[in-house]
């Protein structure tokens, strides 16, 4: 059972809805944000994309003091798989289940486009189904995904290999020219020490079958996501959460 929290502003829930209800035949549940928490028989949450609270103040702030946030933080806490995409990202921060924060773009604009993506680790719950330096093509739509973390953040990241996934190139090199929002490191995704929770700016959800994968400009269909979301139900079953 997969647990997809639901804000006032909220515009990706019925895409992460879709890919486990309809895509993966799994069950899916919408929490709305006001529960202050949820059945026993949820085994992963979604954090998903949109503008939570219309993104006053700054992304995700006034979000991280919903009362199902307390339960979201309670079950990380105990082990439980937890992923939070593009806004749901900035909300893990917010609270301090993810270390670090979000800026502006460096260019001070709204991006959306899709994007090449590099998995760095694969021993995650999020990651096992890929290969390591292995290449993702998916989307991003955000004015916020310039991640920023002070330079003990950033030592800790390193030093636990918590950096997941990176803006690169067609061939994975990571460099400036295809950083598309400024994040240091080139980060896209983060998880906290203990590997259990993950955020991350690309939308899997978007890039999970043919159709939808589709960009404007290639008949090229790419379907990356769909194995983020298989790893965490391999992730599930493996260990019985």
């Amino acid at each position: 059972m997969f647990g997809i929290v639901v804000f006032p502003g909220s515009n990706c829930d019925h895409d992460c809805y879709y890919v486990i209800k309809n895509v993966m035949g799994k069950t899916a549940r919408f929490i709305w944000h006001k529960e202050n928490s949820f059945s026993s028989d949820i085994r992963a949450i979604i954090l998903p994309g949109g503008f939570s609270y219309g993104d006053y103040l700054r992304a995700g702030a006034i979000a991280q003091f919903s009362p199902i946030v307390k339960a979201v933080m309670e079950f990380a806490k105990k082990g439980g798989l937890v992923i939070g995409i593009c806004n749901g990202f900035q909300i893990l921060l917010e609270c301090g289940l993810l270390p670090g924060a979000m800026l502006m773009n460096k260019k001070l604009k709204f991006i959306c486009k899709y994007v090449n993506v590099r998995v760095d680790k694969i021993d995650t719950p999020f990651t096992s189904s890929y290969k390591t330096g292995q290449v993702l093509k998916m989307p991003i739509a955000h004015a916020m995904g310039n991640y920023y973390g002070d330079d003990n953040i950033i030592d800790d990241l390193l030093k636990n290999k918590q950096i997941i996934f990176r803006y690169c190139d067609d061939g994975g090199e990571v460099n400036d020219d295809v950083n598309p929002n400024g994040a240091m490191l080139n980060i896209a995704g983060i998880t906290n020490k203990a590997g259990n929770v993950l955020g991350m700016m690309p939308h899997p959800e978007r890039c999970v079958e043919d159709l939808t994968s589709r960009t404007m400009k290639s008949k090229d269909s790419r379907t990356d996501g769909l194995m983020l979301f298989e790893s965490m139900l391999s992730s599930i079953i493996r260990t019985n959460l």
